[in-house]
């Protein structure tokens, strides 16, 4: 959860736990589909030759040249195919400069179209998690379509933004999220103010133009160098945000489009903080609830006197941090990651959350520490190995313009405290990074309505922490198109987390165009 919460798809501690593989995640933002449109008929045919990485030279005069790219396509391993795409950096002047968009394709035989996968965020790598797509999907998607990935502007492999080091991030991280008194305020303080310094600093250029209408207008080009006529997307987290503001700009261009763990675009900065304070919140009692029923669980039967050890233990660190056996010291601010990162994923995060607090009960952190540095992408070294805490502020930062006050700070704390006592003052203090940002915003809350576009299918989880479940709903209303699958579980997104039900109705609409509207899926299979 640091600072401003991370939304990443359930898959969080699924492949890490099951196969060890990397999956970039974070938080979703909202919308404003308010750019102007590129023209929906630009040409897919021949072009000019890509620019070179971060555009250092732009080939490109306009944005004409820019969708008659061709994508040179070479194999990288496990028989998947790479490739990089040139976008403007400003779509206000497209023949200024470019930057690079790296892009990963599982080509499937006989496959006539592409779908493109987004995993959240946003600082979500669309790489890593098109990489993993055996463990994404099931197998009749993979064969039907060519599964495509990207990391959008900004993120990882394309060109990124790079703001904090690695130690200023571990300071970052550590520094404390409910600030108590006027020192501890001060130093909160100047941690978000460094944080926007040093973006403007060393993404001058760049972190002003990482917005996500921005990143929707680069799916496009990405459309036409793929030769779709039509955009096939599966978006999960912050990818239903960056695929609503697509159809909201493009409507007649949307194919099949997946809305799983929905944001709702008319939200503020302020209401999505709220609803994410008082989704954990939830989530933290459900697993609280459901820990008694395994014989690992290392916390009292009794709900309330269960809350109780855990917010001891993260009391406790607030006044006295732990050293953990790597010679860190374990805050109070790492704690409530730890925890928060456990909440998203019902089978293996909970779990891991069981087994990392039988240890912190105790007095050792390093299993909840383990939890903290996946969540944050640091490995064993002390390197973060993406950028995704650095592009989910500069992305939010953008997408939405309020910016809350040092007082109005102060007081929602308190207001959300009492509301949720474990998370309210985290996601009140989470927003003030944007109060110091360098640019201003460039999109703002708003319906998005995409009229004319083909049937959308938005699904929503009951007890989604990250992307609460009227979300979903206030999402599938808003779309002209949209219709709503449920899933009645836990955890953060539904498709392919378990639910036979969610995973056959996904696969027919993928399939044949054919959605559900209003089913409710149970549980489990």
């Amino acid at each position: 959860m640091r600072k401003v919460i991370s939304v990443l798809t359930a898959f969080f501690l699924t492949l890490v736990t099951a196969i060890g593989i990397s999956v970039a995640k974070n938080d979703g933002s909202l919308v404003s589909a308010n750019g102007s449109a590129s023209p929906s008929s630009q040409p897919t045919g021949s072009g000019s030759s890509p620019a070179p990485s971060g555009g250092a030279t732009n080939e490109f005069s306009d944005l004409n040249s820019y969708y008659a790219q061709q994508l040179s396509w070479k194999g990288c391993s496990d028989g998947f195919e790479c490739s990089t795409l040139q976008v403007p950096l400003d779509y206000s002047n497209p023949g200024v400069k470019a930057i690079s968009l790296s892009l990963v394709r599982l080509p499937a035989k006989n496959a006539s179209e592409s779908l493109i996968l987004n995993p959240g965020g946003p600082g979500g790598s669309g790489i890593e998690y098109t990489r993993a797509a055996m463990y994404v999907m099931t197998a009749k998607l993979r064969k039907h379509y060519n599964i495509v990935g990207f990391d959008p502007r900004g993120v990882g492999q394309s060109t990124p933004v790079d703001c904090l080091d690695d130690a200023q991030t571990d300071a970052y991280v550590a520094s404390d999220g409910s600030p108590d008194n006027q020192q501890e305020i001060d130093e909160t303080v100047t941690i978000y103010k460094e944080f926007a310094q040093a973006c403007a600093a060393k993404s001058a250029d760049l972190y002003a133009h990482v917005d996500t209408v921005s990143a929707a207008r680069d799916i496009d080009i990405l459309r036409a160098a793929l030769g779709d006529k039509k955009l096939n997307w599966f978006g999960k987290s912050y990818g239903t945000f960056l695929g609503a503001t697509y159809a909201g700009l493009f409507p007649d261009k949307v194919g099949r489009m997946m809305l799983d763990g929905a944001i709702d675009p008319t939200l503020t900065n302020e209401e999505l903080s709220k609803g994410q304070a008082l989704g954990f919140e939830n989530a933290l009692h459900r697993f609280l609830k459901d820990c008694p029923t395994h014989d690992d669980c290392p916390l009292k039967k009794n709900e309330t006197a269960a809350f109780t050890q855990v917010m001891t233990m993260l009391n406790t660190l607030d006044s006295s941090p732990a050293k953990l056996s790597d010679g860190r010291t374990f805050t109070q601010a790492m704690g409530v990651t730890g925890v928060v990162g456990s909440l998203y994923d019902k089978v293996y995060g909970w779990e891991a959350l069981r087994v990392a607090l039988a240890d912190a009960l105790d007095g050792n952190f390093d299993a909840l520490a383990q939890n903290v540095d996946f969540y944050t992408s640091r490995d064993a070294n002390g390197h973060y190995t993406d950028n995704s805490n650095d592009a989910i502020m500069a992305v939010n930062c953008l997408d939405r313009p309020d910016r809350a006050s040092l007082s109005r700070t102060e007081q929602l704390a308190q207001a959300w405290k009492k509301e949720a006592p474990a998370f309210g003052e985290y996601l009140a203090w989470g927003n003030i990074g944007c109060t110091y940002w360098q640019t201003p915003a460039t999109g703002k809350p708003e319906v998005i309505a995409a009229k004319g576009a083909p049937t959308i299918l938005v699904i929503g989880t009951v007890n989604d922490p990250a992307t609460p479940y009227p979300w979903a709903k206030a999402l599938a209303k808003q779309l002209d198109s949209g219709v709503l699958l449920t899933f009645a579980g836990d955890g953060h997104t539904a498709y392919f987390q378990g639910s036979d039900c969610v995973d056959k109705y996904v696969d027919t609409y993928f399939l044949t165009g054919k959605a559900p509207n209003g089913v409710v899926c149970s549980d489990g299979p």
